[in-house]
């Protein structure tokens, strides 16, 4: 089957999809994104993704590309005639849109929208396994709230988390404290039992998994606090877990080769992950 893309206002042949080469997110990545999940055909989180894209583009003043609504109606459409009828990806992405190369913003520049869909493995977050992961200096600017298509710092560390045989890493600010994954949130449950995450502010970017998660052990009555940790923290936890919208709920076995807890996936983290799989079987919208 073809895949479809949708690129400023029309929907064409995934192999074909091409934005002009002035368009300012590929000179400056000057733009931003989202990945919304599609779990047995239906959006996960959506409103969350696309209230968070519209804090994105407001931050760096960047106009929406059309209303709400009409993009939902766009994302619907990308993600019929790609038939994702089971699980998948969509990935949004809008930039400043196309000019004559000029680092200030253009005087007049219509934003351009690109909504690209891609089926996945089934999600099973109640059957993850258990992943490695390294730690590395946070090299990245300061505005990490926004989701910007500059991440080359996290392309980086996605790498060098590669070449160790990892499957994440989690940069570590100035002060030895965690701030996430290249691609994640990042969570410890500490020797005494505390379920910790950093809190969201400028230093990392609010996941939307992330905030389901926190709601879901809300609504459990597990108790959680929302607060930096260091590494060495980190490697004398009983539990750790990465979450994100096709990273899910994934255990968190080894840091910097030294063993979590026992090695193994904790309790705490399969109640997490078996919350989040019926979550997504139950709050999926149909776009």
């Amino acid at each position: 089957m073809t895949r479809i893309a949708y690129v400023n206002g029309r929907y064409v042949p995934h192999g074909q999809a091409a934005v002009h080469v002035e368009d300012r997110g590929y000179q400056f990545s000057d733009g931003v994104y989202e990945v919304i999940a599609v779990h047995r055909g239906r959006l996960v989180d959506e409103h969350g993704h696309l209230d968070r894209l519209e804090r994105s583009l407001g931050e760096l003043r960047i106009a929406p590309p059309m209303t709400r609504r009409a993009l939902r109606v766009v994302i619907g459409e990308v993600v019929r005639r790609n038939r994702l009828g089971h699980d998948g990806m969509i990935y949004l992405q809008v930039t400043r849109g196309v000019a004559p190369r000029d680092h200030a913003f253009p005087d007049a520049a219509d934003s351009a929208l690109v909504v690209t869909a891609r089926r996945l493995p089934p999600f099973d977050a109640a059957a993850a396994t258990g992943v490695d992961v390294i730690t590395i200096p946070d090299i990245r600017w300061e505005r990490r709230d926004i989701k910007s298509i500059s991440l080359l710092p996290n392309v980086l560390g996605k790498q060098q988390a590669q070449d160790a045989g990892a499957y994440e890493a989690w940069m570590v600010d100035g002060e030895g404290q965690v701030t996430e994954g290249t691609l994640s949130n990042a969570w410890i449950v500490t020797a005494e039992g505390e379920l910790v995450t950093r809190h969201a502010d400028r230093a990392i970017l609010s996941g939307i998994t992330r905030r389901a998660v926190l709601e879901l052990a809300r609504g459990e009555g597990i108790g959680f606090v929302e607060r930096p940790f260091t590494v060495d923290e980190a490697k004398a936890a009983r539990e750790a877990f990465l979450t994100g919208t096709t990273v899910l709920v994934k255990p968190v076995l080894h840091i910097d080769g030294q063993a979590v807890g026992d090695g193994r996936a904790g309790p705490l983290t399969g109640k997490l992950a078996a919350f989040y799989a019926a979550h997504m079987k139950t709050q999926g919208e149909s776009p």
